[in-house]
């Protein structure tokens, strides 16, 4: 992120960036429970999926297509969830989660369940370095 479009704070403390598509810086949330990307629309001032231009929102729609195929390649889960809830960050941000039945949140939503694990230093590097490849093949 540049210091013309600043992150939320706590999108910054809880991430890790993986790299920037034509619209969307993508994040990895470091909670090594849930494999989970976030999609931030570089725009500033946005906290809606309605506040992006028409154009804005089929890219960004276009990059969360991607963005489930990398998930999809990446951990193999057994379920894909996308959200943009916004409750507690305010900034436009898309969630891309993988889901697994033996998840501790299963079948509920992933939000408050238990506390976030933060990845051991080299499980995230090597995590990003896939999401990243994959990404630039995608």
């Amino acid at each position: 992120m540049t210091d013309a479009f600043p992150l939320d704070p706590r999108l910054a403390a809880d991430t890790h960036a993986v790299g920037d598509l034509a619209l969307c810086s993508v994040l990895l949330m470091d909670d090594a429970r849930f494999p989970w990307l976030i999609l931030v629309p570089r725009r500033p001032g946005l906290s809606e999926l309605t506040d992006l231009t028409p154009e804005d929102a089929s890219l960004a729609f276009e990059e969360t297509r991607i963005a489930v195929r990398v998930m999809q390649a990446l951990a193999q889960p057994d379920k894909v969830n996308v959200a943009s809830l916004g409750n507690v960050v305010a900034q436009l941000h898309i969630h891309v989660v993988a889901r697994f039945h033996s998840d501790p949140a299963w079948p509920g939503p992933v939000w408050g369940v238990g506390e976030r694990k933060p990845y051991p230093p080299h499980a995230r590097a090597a995590l990003l370095e896939r999401a990243a490849a994959l990404f630039m093949t995608a």
